[in-house]
C-alpha cells in the first residue's frame, strides 16, 4: 500500500521543524526584481526583501512555480511508488494552484491530489497539518483531499498591517484608501473571504488597537473554536505576534499555539510589521 506524502508551496511558511518533522515538500514561489529572480525562502530572506523595496521605493513581483517546477518536485515522490496531495495558495491569489493541476495531469490518474487551500500562510500550515495527521493514519489521497475540502470551509485568517504602502503598490487597495487610511490613521483588519482579501474591520488609532479588534472578533467565536491548534503568523512583528499568543492561551485553552514569520512572498505583499492569526471552527 502506498503512503501519502504531503505537499505545499512556500507560503505555507511551514516552520523548519515541521517540514522536516512531518516530511512536507515544499515547491517555492518566485521574488522577481529587476536584477534578478529569487526562490522564496531558497534565495532570498524577508529582511533582504523589506531593504530593498525600502531603497527602490517599489515592490518586487511574484510568480507561481512553473508546471515544470511541479513536475521536478513530484516525480521523484511517484516514482518512488508514494502518492501525493498538494496544498496550494488560494487560486484567487495566485496561477500556484492552476500549474499544480496541470503537473498533476502529467501523472496517472489519482496520483496527485491537488487542493485549493482558499488562504495563505498560516491558514494553509493548519490545512497541512490536518493531512499530514490523515496520512499518518492510513487515508487515500483522494480521502484526504475530500478532508481537506470540507476543513477549508472552516478556516478563519485575519490580519493586520502595519502600512497599506505595500498593499497599495501591490494594487490591492487604491491610492484614495491608502492616502485616507494614511491620514486619519485607519488600520483595517483584514480577512480571507472566499479566498480573497477583504476589511473586515475598520478601526482608527494605534496598530495596537487593529490587534486587538483581530484578537476579539476571534474570541467571538471562541465556542466553534477548534483547539487542536492555533497559529499566529507575523513579519518582523514578534512582540505583537507573543502577544496574541499569550492571550489565546488564556482565553481558549489550546492544546497548541504556535507563531510562525511569513516568508518573502506574503511579506512583499502585506510589508513588515503584519500580524495574523488562523484556525479552523470545529465542523
Amino acid at each position: 500500500m502506498s503512503t501519502v506524502k504531503i505537499f505545499s508551496d512556500s507560503t505555507s511558511d511551514l516552520p523548519q521543524g515541521w517540514k522536516e518533522k512531518y516530511d512536507v515538500g515544499i515547491v517555492p514561489l518566485y521574488v522577481v526584481f529587476d536584477e534578478g529572480t529569487y526562490k522564496d525562502g531558497v534565495d532570498i530572506t524577508p529582511e533582504e526583501v523589506y531593504r530593498k523595496v525600502a531603497a527602490k521605493g517599489s515592490l518586487p513581483k511574484t510568480a507561481a512555480p512553473s508546471p515544470a517546477d511541479f513536475m521536478a518536485a513530484f516525480a521523484p515522490v511517484i516514482e518512488s511508488g508514494n502518492d501525493i496531495v498538494y496544498i496550494s495558495l488560494s487560486s484567487a491569489l495566485s496561477s500556484t494552484y492552476q500549474n499544480a493541476l496541470l503537473a498533476a495531469g502529467e501523472f496517472p490518474e489519482g496520483r496527485v491530489e491537488v487542493v485549493d487551500s482558499e488562504t495563505l500562510c498560516g491558514g494553509i500550515a493548519l490545512l497541512v497539518m490536518k493531512a499530514v495527521r490523515a496520512a499518518a493514519k492510513g487515508h487515500s489521497a483522494a480521502e484526504i483531499a475530500e478532508l481537506l475540502k470540507t476543513a477549508r470551509k472552516h478556516m478563519d485568517t485575519q490580519f493586520v498591517v502595519d502600512t497599506l504602502d505595500y498593499l497599495y503598490m501591490g494594487g490591492r487597495c487604491s491610492g484614495m484608501q491608502n492616502f485616507i487610511g494614511s491620514l486619519l490613521k485607519i488600520r483595517p483588519v483584514l480577512k480571507l473571504i472566499d479566498g480573497s482579501i477583504v476589511p473586515v474591520s475598520k478601526v482608527r488609532g494605534k496598530k495596537e488597537k487593529a490587534v486587538e479588534q483581530m484578537l476579539q472578533n476571534a474570541l467571538a467565536d471562541i465556542k466553534q473554536m477548534d483547539k487542536e491548534l492555533l497559529i499566529v503568523a507575523h513579519t518582523l512583528a514578534e512582540e505583537d505576534a507573543q502577544y496574541l499568543k499569550s492571550a489565546l492561551q488564556q482565553a481558549t485553552a489550546a492544546q497548541e499555539i504556535a507563531v510562525i514569520e511569513a516568508g518573502c512572498v506574503i511579506g512583499s505583499h502585506c510589508g513588515p510589521q503584519t500580524v495574523g492569526l488562523m484556525y479552523l471552527r470545529e465542523s
